[in-house]
C-alpha cells in the first residue's frame, strides 16, 4: 500500500484536480452590454481617484514640511511616502478586487491583457477609467491646496537630477516587473484553488511590492510604475519637465508588465511547453 502525500492526507487540492480557466476572449462584445462591466469601470475610476488624492497629498505635505525648516524626522519622510502608496494599494485592491479585479494601474491591466486574463475592450476601458480617475484625484488635491500644490511640484513624476533617461527607464521597467509579477503570483488561480486563504491575502503582497519599489526608486524617478499616476499628475501640474519625462513612465511600466506576464505565464507556469505539447499532439492526429 502506497503512502498518501500530505496533500492527499488532508484531502486538499492536487495538480491533477486543477484545470486552467479558459482565456478571456480577445474581443468580447457581449460584456459591453452588461452592468457588471460598467460597475467595474466605476470601481477603477473611484479607486484610482482615491489613490492619487491620498498619495499626492502625502508627497506635497512632506515637501512642505521640509521646505519650512521642520525636522525631517518629524514628518512622514520618504518611508512614509512609500507606505502611503503601498498602503493605499493594499486597501483599494482589497475593496475592489471582487468588482473589477482591483487593477488601479494601466500597466497591471496591460500585463493581464497579454496573459489573456481580460479582453481588449475591458483593458482599454480600464485604462481610460484609471487615467480619468487619476486626473480627478490630483485635481482635488490642487483645488484644496492650490498654493502648496504649485509650490511643491504637484506630486508629478520627474527624472531626478544626476540620472540619465536610460537609468530612469530601467528603474521603471524593473519596478513594474516586481509589481506585476507579484500580481500574477498573488492571484494565480492554481494557488487559489489549492490554498483557500490566498485570495484573502492577495492585496497584502501587492501593497508590499508597491511599498518596496517606492523605497528603491523614489530617489530616481519619484516612482511611477503606474502610467495613470504619472499622467494624472502631469496633466494637472502641466509643467515642461513633467511632460518631457512622461514617456519614461509609460514605456518603462508597459515593458516591465510585458516581461512579467511572459515570465509568469510561459516560464513559471510552463505555458510555452503546454502550447508546444498541444501543437505536437495536433500534428500527430
Amino acid at each position: 500500500m502506497t503512502k498518501d502525500t500530505p496533500e492527499q492526507e488532508q484531502g486538499s487540492f492536487t495538480a491533477k484536480d486543477y484545470h486552467d480557466p479558459p482565456p478571456a476572449k480577445f474581443f468580447d462584445s457581449k460584456e459591453l452590454t452588461k452592468w457588471s462591466f460598467y460597475r467595474a469601470l466605476i470601481a477603477e475610476f473611484i479607486a484610482t481617484l482615491l489613490f492619487l488624492y491620498i498619495t499626492v497629498l502625502t508627497v506635497i505635505g512632506y515637501k512642505s514640511q521640509i521646505a519650512n525648516g521642520n525636522d525631517a524626522c518629524g514628518g512622514v519622510g520618504v518611508l512614509g511616502i512609500a507606505w502611503a502608496f503601498g498602503g493605499m494599494i493594499f486597501v483599494l485592491v482589497y475593496c475592489t478586487a471582487g468588482i473589477s479585479g482591483g487593477h488601479i494601474n494601466p500597466a497591471v491591466t496591460f500585463g493581464l491583457f497579454l496573459a489573456r486574463k481580460v479582453s481588449l475592450p475591458r483593458a482599454i476601458m480600464y485604462m481610460v477609467a484609471q487615467c480619468l480617475g487619476a486626473i480627478c484625484g490630483v485635481g482635488l488635491v490642487k483645488s484644496f491646496h492650490k498654493t502648496y500644490y504649485n509650490t511643491y511640484g504637484g506630486g508629478a513624476n520627474e527624472l531626478a537630477d544626476g540620472y540619465n533617461k536610460g537609468t530612469g527607464l530601467g528603474a521603471e521597467i524593473i519596478g513594474t516587473f516586481v509589481l506585476v509579477y507579484t500580481v500574477f503570483s498573488a492571484t494565480d488561480p492554481k494557488r487559489n484553488a489549492r490554498d483557500s486563504y490566498v485570495p484573502v491575502l492577495a492585496p497584502l503582497p501587492i501593497g508590499f511590492a508597491v511599498f518596496m519599489v517606492h523605497l528603491a526608486t523614489i530617489p530616481i524617478t519619484g516612482t511611477g510604475i503606474n502610467p495613470a499616476r504619472s499622467f494624472g499628475a502631469a496633466v494637472i501640474y502641466n509643467k515642461e519637465k513633467a511632460w518631457d519625462d512622461q514617456w519614461i513612465f509609460w514605456v518603462g511600466p508597459f515593458i516591465g508588465a510585458a516581461i512579467a506576464a511572459f515570465y509568469h505565464q510561459f516560464i513559471l507556469r510552463a505555458g510555452a511547453a503546454k502550447a508546444l505539447g498541444s501543437f505536437r499532439s495536433a500534428t500527430h492526429i
